[in-house]
C-alpha cells in the first residue's frame, strides 16, 4: 500500500480497508482497556472469586459505569491528534512530529488538571474541546510528572530516567498507522515520544516495537511476521535485551498449549512496558476471536487495562472494525469521538493533500487541527 507521500493516489477499495483497520485499532483497544478497567488492581484469585471460574466475561463497572476508558485510550487518543496536527503544519515549512505529539500529550495533561475545556484556548483543537474527557481514570505517575512542564523529553535527556512503566506501550498504537512511513521511521517516532515520559530504554524500545508491529500489520503482515519485523528492528538497538527477551517469550508460549490465565501470567504482570507488549502479542497471536483475545488479555493479576488494550489494537488493525464485538461496542464510553478520530486520522493519511495545503485548506480542517 502506498500513501500520497509517496506520489501514489490511493484506490478506494484501499482507502476503505485502511480506514477499517484504523478504525479496530482505536475502538479495539478502547474495548479492551473498559474490559480490564474494573480487574486492573485485583488478582487473579479475587477476579474468579468475584466474578466466577471464567473470570470478567462482559464489562464490569469501573469509575462509576460500564464500559468505562481508562488514561490508555485517552493517551492515544491524543497521540492520534498529535499526528494529525504534525501533518496539517507541515504545510507551514514545520516537520517535528515529536514536537506536536508532546503538545497533544500536554492538551491530555490539562484534561487531568481542569475542570473542563477553555474556549479561550483557541489553538486546543476539538479533541481538547470533547467535555468527557476531563476524566482521571487513574493516570501514570510519569505520565503527570513527564508531562507536569512544558520542557520536552528526548532521547538524549529523557524525563523520568530510570522508568519502564508501560504507559508508553498503551498509547503508541497510533504511530503504527503511519501507513506510508518507512518502518525504522515508524519504530522511531515511538520511541523519540516514549522518552517525553518515560527515560528507561526498555520503556522507549518496547514503544518502538509495538509502532512497528502495528504499522507491519496494517501494511498487510501476519501477526507473527509483523514480531519478526520488530525483532529484526530491535536487535540493532543498544538495550533492547528485554523487550526483546519479552516478546521472544511471547513467542514461546504460544508453543506451549492451550492459553489460560496462568500462562499469560508467565510473562509478567504488565505493569512494565515489555511485559504489556508481551502479554498484549502473546493474547492476540493465541486469539480464536477479538473476544476470545481480549479476555484473556484482560483475566489476569496485574495491569488489564493496559495489556488489554494493547491485544486490542493488534487484533483491531488486524481484523479491521467488523471483527468487533458489537454488544461491547455499542456500551463503550466515547464510541462517536473516537469514531470520528478514527476516520479524521483516515482522511488525513489518504487525501490530506485535499483538505489543507500551503495556499489553500478547508477551514473547518484548520479549526479542528490548528497549526498553532
Amino acid at each position: 500500500m502506498t500513501s500520497p507521500v509517496g506520489g501514489a493516489l490511493w484506490g478506494r477499495a484501499e482507502q476503505q480497508d485502511f480506514r477499517s483497520r484504523v478504525r479496530g485499532c482505536l475502538l479495539g483497544g478502547a474495548i479492551g482497556d473498559a474490559l480490564g478497567a474494573g480487574v486492573e488492581f485485583s488478582s487473579l484469585t479475587a477476579i474468579r472469586e468475584q466474578h466466577g471460574p471464567d473470570g470478567v466475561t462482559d464489562y464490569v463497572p469501573a469509575y462509576g459505569r460500564r464500559g468505562t476508558i481508562t488514561d490508555d485510550t485517552q493517551m492515544t487518543m491524543f497521540t492520534v491528534d498529535g499526528l494529525i496536527r504534525a501533518h496539517v503544519r507541515r504545510d507551514t515549512g514545520a516537520w517535528h512530529p515529536p514536537t506536536d505529539v508532546h503538545a497533544a500529550y500536554r492538551r491530555w495533561y490539562v484534561t487531568q488538571r481542569d475542570w473542563g475545556p477553555d474556549e479561550r484556548r483557541a489553538d486546543d483543537g476539538w479533541l481538547a474541546r470533547q467535555e468527557w474527557l476531563y476524566a482521571q481514570r487513574s493516570p501514570g505517575r510519569a505520565c503527570l510528572t513527564g508531562l507536569g512542564d512544558a520542557a520536552m523529553g528526548t532521547v538524549e535527556k529523557p524525563k523520568n530516567p530510570d522508568s519502564k512503566g508501560c504507559g508508553t506501550v498503551m498509547r503508541s498504537a497510533p504511530f503504527g498507522l503511519l501507513v506510508g512511513w518507512e518502518p525504522q521511521l515508524v519504530f522511531q517516532l515511538g520511541v523519540e515520544c516514549a522518552a517525553q515520559t518515560h527515560g528507561h530504554p526498555t520503556a522507549q524500545l518496547a514503544a518502538g516495537a509495538f509502532a512497528a508491529i502495528v504499522h507491519a500489520l496494517v501494511r498487510g503482515d501476519s501477526l507473527d511476521a509483523a514480531v519478526q519485523k520488530a525483532l529484526a528492528q530491535l536487535a540493532i538497538r543498544p538495550g533492547h535485551e528485554e523487550t526483546t527477551d519479552a516478546l521472544k517469550k511471547a513467542l514461546g508460549a504460544v508453543r506451549q498449549g492451550m492459553p489460560t490465565p496462568e500462562r499469560v501470567e508467565s510473562l509478567g504482570e504488565g505493569w512494565t512496558a515489555e511485559e504489556a507488549l508481551a502479554i498484549g502479542v502473546y493474547c492476540a497471536l493465541v486469539a480464536e476471536d477479538m473476544r476470545h483475545g481480549l479476555l484473556l488479555a484482560v483475566n489476569h493479576g496485574g495491569d488489564s487495562d493496559s495489556t488489554g488494550s494493547v491485544c486490542g489494537n493488534l487484533l483491531g488493525t488486524l481484523h479491521g472494525e467488523s471483527a468487533l464485538p458489537p454488544a461491547w461496542l455499542a456500551e463503550l464510553e466515547g464510541r462517536a469521538t473516537l469514531l470520528e478520530l478514527a476516520d479524521d486520522f483516515a482522511m488525513e493519511m489518504t487525501q490530506g493533500p485535499a483538505l489543507h495545503g500551503p495556499g489553500d485548506s478547508a477551514p473547518v480542517w484548520l479549526e479542528r487541527y490548528p497549526r498553532g
